[in-house]
């Protein structure tokens, strides 16, 4: 029986965790893809070399080009640049959109049935970059967003009520950017015990604060973006599609009418297996956030006017 097979394009530090996770579970096997000579080899080779440990039996392939990626299940897209000091918004989306064009271009000649996983920032102008390029299906062109930020805020959560994080359920929606993201702090809940119940007001609002500045905070003390957190939050989703979970996600997907948005890709609840994008949850937004919402569309419009489409 074929094993599933998933490529990842950006063989960093988001890239490689990405594959550490996955290759602990035995989701696929994994192919690692980036430009620096050599590179993906070694990393490949590292993680390998630690599977008889873990028993872990999976194929881990490390290429500098994309025919070893050819027939895969899911594509993950990370390749990219951080923004750097000096360097405006529009000069990082120019850059990162010229890198993701030349991307989607080839994995969707090498993987044409694949499901497009999207990571480079800005998030939400290079998903929809890349559901424009490919030419897929909406359902299989996702970038993951809420499922990152999600993360965080879930985490906040237990530490400020003292449970498990097995038990803490809550969502971000929205653009996938400190000021724009939109936590909904009403939708979350402990072990079914809503979370107005269990924190005070002025606290939910300390976690919402910190919950949008989750990546920057991470950046300030380490010097250098996260990886852990973004690594363990495209497993999930490449495990929900592979694996056929029916997990349902925040993620960045293109709407058609949805929350009354035509033509974006915007972060918002879906649910995820084999097929991608198997439905998109609407919630019953109070005007509060549906204010923030579709501000926060509002912004991901601006981005979407400098992509040369």
């Amino acid at each position: 029986m074929r094993r599933p097979k998933v490529s990842i394009v950006g063989a960093g530090m988001v890239g490689h965790t990405t594959a550490h996770w996955l290759a602990a579970e035995e989701v696929a096997d994994l192919v690692l893809v980036d430009i620096i000579e050599k590179m993906p080899m070694g990393k490949a080779l590292d993680l390998t070399q630690a599977a008889p440990i873990r028993g872990v039996d999976v194929r881990i392939t490390g290429s500098n080009g994309y025919e070893e990626t050819a027939d895969s299940d899911v594509v993950v897209i990370i390749a990219g640049v951080a923004r750097k000091p000096g360097m405006t918004r529009e000069q990082l989306l120019d850059t990162n959109a010229g890198i993701v064009r030349g991307v989607v271009e080839q994995v969707s000649r090498h993987s044409p049935q694949a499901t497009l996983l999207v990571v480079t920032n800005p998030l939400d102008a290079m998903t929809y970059l890349t559901y424009k390029v490919a030419g897929f299906p909406r359902q299989r062109v996702i970038g993951e967003s809420g499922a990152l930020d999600s993360t965080r805020f879930r985490a906040f959560i237990a530490m400020e009520a003292g449970v498990s994080v097995e038990d803490v359920h809550g969502m971000v929606i929205g653009a996938h950017t400190d000021k724009d993201m939109v936590p909904l702090p009403r939708f979350a809940h402990v072990g079914g015990v809503p979370l107005a119940h269990l924190v005070p007001a002025d606290r939910i609002e300390s976690i919402v604060a910190r919950t949008r500045r989750g990546g920057a905070e991470i950046t300030e003390l380490m010097g250098s973006s996260a990886f852990f957190a973004p690594g363990a939050a495209i497993a999930q989703m490449v495990e929900a599609i592979v694996r056929d979970k029916k997990r349902l996600i925040p993620c960045s997907v293109y709407l058609d009418g949805e929350y009354g948005q035509r033509d974006v890709c915007i972060g918002v609840p879906i649910v995820l297996g084999r097929d991608g994008v198997e439905r998109i949850i609407e919630l019953p937004l109070d005007a509060r956030e549906r204010a923030a919402f579709g501000a926060s569309v509002g912004a991901v419009r601006e981005q979407l006017g400098s992509l040369k489409l």
